[in-house]
């Protein structure tokens, strides 16, 4: 198997049309590259995954919040 430079790192085919596109968006974007913002975009999704579990009202405690709310005077 031959040696690759970043063994910690593997390669995701997009459609070129694609990464062109997210390549005019993050230009003057403070990205140094296409790769470095679908890293910190995929980075993204997969941390809120977990949260959004987490988030996740039950029917009770969502009207609970929504009469707290109302007490004080927000809906």
């Amino acid at each position: 198997m031959p040696k690759s430079k970043a063994p910690d790192k593997v390669t995701i085919k997009i459609p070129r049309p694609l990464y062109e596109k997210i390549g005019a968006i993050i230009e003057d974007s403070g990205y140094n590259s296409v790769t470095d913002f679908v890293v910190y975009v995929l980075r993204d999704i997969v941390s809120s995954h977990g949260r959004q579990q987490e988030d996740t009202y039950t029917g009770a405690e969502l009207e609970e919040l929504k009469e707290r709310l109302r007490k004080l005077g927000y809906l």
